[in-house]
């Protein structure tokens, strides 16, 4: 199911990646102590500014930074916009 939605800029559209449940050790984590996850898989990219073309493309799996971004809901599911620069590397 495609999104209709198109970043403007250098914005991107991030599905965030599902928080871990469990430790490696085996030890189950409550909803309450779960983190913000901070990778996630680019669905959507603008199109860039007038000198800077984007660097990511949709379907890169990425690492941004804990605060970034501004999360929104579209159909159901949480997503963030963030600038391409607020995207720490690529995985």
């Amino acid at each position: 199911m495609a999104l209709n939605i198109k970043p403007l800029s250098d914005r991107v559209l991030v599905e965030p990646a599902a928080a871990e449940t469990q430790t490696a050790s085996g030890i189950y984590i409550p909803e309450t102590a779960k983190e913000k996850p901070q990778k996630g898989t680019v669905v959507a990219v603008g199109g860039g500014k007038k000198d800077h073309d984007m660097t990511v493309k949709v379907g890169d799996s990425v690492l941004y930074g804990k605060y970034a971004g501004t999360e929104l809901k579209l159909e159901g599911k949480d997503y963030l916009i963030m600038r391409e620069e607020d995207i720490l590397a690529v995985v």
